[in-house]
């Protein structure tokens, strides 16, 4: 079909309760008869977006897309083929659109998964078949907001865009152009892959520098966690027990063992959230704890 992918308007030749029937250029093409309000008189005139469904069958639909020629969006990918690239949902109701290989990752393990979404755009080659094209790197600082100081901390959810050896590059939700450090994460992102990070800093450029690491606090145990509890709830932010402490008191007091005590007081040492002072372990002041910034 020579003009597949484009958008055209044609004449309504029939119709039955599923489908609309629009001829162009001496094709006929089924539209849901779902998208219209009003059944179309015969002979009136219908524009839409003109494709062969996954059957090759001529089909329309007068929904707009998400992406064009010119237009890019997130779609999300629905297939993987390891011999031709992956599938992604551009809001065609019976036609996904392929991801060529030659536009992913050289290592299958770093292609999107099923899930994952791309940025794309519609390409046409010369044969007329419909590819989703994915943005070039330097399409993302065109969208990019300029970050601020006030930003440290914050979560952000964030798509993978390029992978390099340096560390993974991340678009956010709220336009923010983000890169992960290899040591800030613990395996390397998917292109695609949906994130979850926390901002540790602002870089020079605008962007964000993130962390797929769980904040201090957030990676303790029950015990640890328990601790911190208590201190946290007293009117002076201490806990009147250390790793001298009596067993027999640490039972008394915590009703853990203390080994067990020794280990989460450990823990919270080590995360900084806490120290160990003469006769007793008090909250480290909140200017002085790593994940303030």
């Amino acid at each position: 079909m020579d003009f597949n992918g484009q958008t055209v308007t044609g004449k309504v030749t029939d119709s039955n309760e599923d489908y609309v029937y629009v001829q162009y250029a001496g094709t006929t093409m089924a539209v849901q008869r779902s998208e219209f309000d009003e059944m179309p008189a015969l002979g009136s005139s219908v524009t839409g977006f003109a494709y062969e469904n996954e059957h090759r069958e001529p089909r329309m639909t007068t929904k707009q897309l998400a992406i064009s020629e010119s237009q890019y969006a997130f779609c999300p990918v629905v297939q993987v083929r390891r011999d031709l690239g992956v599938f992604v949902d551009v809001g065609l109701p019976d036609k996904d659109v392929v991801v060529s290989l030659d536009d992913l990752p050289l290592e299958n393990r770093l292609w999107p998964s099923r899930g994952d979404r791309l940025m794309i755009r519609l390409e046409l080659d010369n044969k007329h078949r419909m590819w989703g094209k994915v943005a070039a790197p330097d399409f993302f600082p065109q969208l990019a907001h300029i970050a601020h100081d006030d930003m440290k901390n914050k979560d952000v959810t964030a798509t993978v865009y390029r992978l390099k050896l340096a560390g993974t590059l991340v678009f956010t939700d709220d336009h923010y152009l983000g890169f992960i450090h290899p040591s800030e994460r613990d395996a390397e992102p998917r292109l695609g892959q949906v994130v979850h990070a926390r901002v540790i800093g602002i870089r020079q450029d605008g962007g964000l520098n993130l962390s797929l690491h769980p904040r201090a606090y957030e990676a303790i145990d029950d015990d640890a966690a328990m601790l911190l509890a208590v201190m946290q709830h007293s009117h002076d932010g201490r806990l009147n027990l250390t790793d001298k402490s009596d067993p027999a008191l640490i039972r008394q007091h915590l009703d853990i063992s203390k080994g067990a005590f020794k280990r989460a007081l450990g823990h919270l040492l080590k995360a900084r959230l806490v120290r160990e002072m003469d006769g007793y372990v008090e909250l480290l002041p909140q200017d002085k704890a790593p994940d303030a910034e």
